[in-house]
């Protein structure tokens, strides 16, 4: 963990505003723009890219993976750039819980995918970029992307502790907890394999 030298009043402030920037569900957003419908009604019901791609819409798709893991970076590099490192990590940490539990949607939110790899690339981009590419590695193979997330989410804390940033190694377990939590269904689909492939439409 970093050493925390911003007050506990400023954390509380930046953990509240991290929340609720985490808390913007750009998938619902993008899929009444483009008219696709309630996405909470489409395929597996999340709110997340992978759930807009299933609608066959690959823009709206793209744009959803861009916003949603905006949101955790962007919450990781102004509360640097405002506070500290403390700050950053509770940031990246917020903007997460915010996109899981959105108090926009009743709590009922997504995965955290996307929000996990950008608020990893923002706070240190050598263990970010190794995460995207396990995604990515992980998803050619397979073409599950819930395997290749939980796969980058397990390795995470080994990247950013080899790669030079110890003090993230608690967030990084922390969030890799969360995304492996919000997983359960999937875990249990891929064990039973019967857990859809990407691109497949609802």
């Amino acid at each position: 963990m970093p050493d925390f030298e911003t007050t506990f009043g400023l954390l509380a402030v930046t953990a509240v505003c991290a929340y609720l920037l985490g808390s913007v569900p750009f998938g619902i957003v993008m899929a009444r723009l483009f008219g696709l419908g309630d996405l909470r009604q489409i395929g597996s019901g999340n709110i997340g890219a992978t759930n807009v791609l299933r609608t066959g819409n690959k823009l709206a798709a793209a744009l959803t993976l861009v916003l949603d893991a905006g949101k955790g970076g962007i919450a990781v590099l102004i509360a640097r750039a405002a506070l500290g490192e403390d700050a950053a990590q509770i940031a990246g940490f917020f903007a997460f819980l915010g996109h899981c539990y959105p108090v926009f949607l009743r709590f009922q939110g997504g995965k955290g995918v996307a929000t996990f790899l950008g608020t990893l690339l923002a706070l240190f981009w050598p263990a970010g970029l190794a995460a995207c590419l396990t995604w990515a590695v992980t998803a050619g193979i397979t073409r599950i992307s819930s395997l290749s997330a939980l796969v980058a989410a397990a390795l995470s804390p080994v990247f950013v502790n080899i790669l030079g940033m110890p003090t993230a190694g608690f967030l990084s377990i922390a969030l890799a907890a969360l995304i492996f939590a919000r997983h359960q269904a999937n875990i249990q689909r891929l064990v039973a394999g019967q857990e859809p492939k990407i691109g497949r439409k609802s």
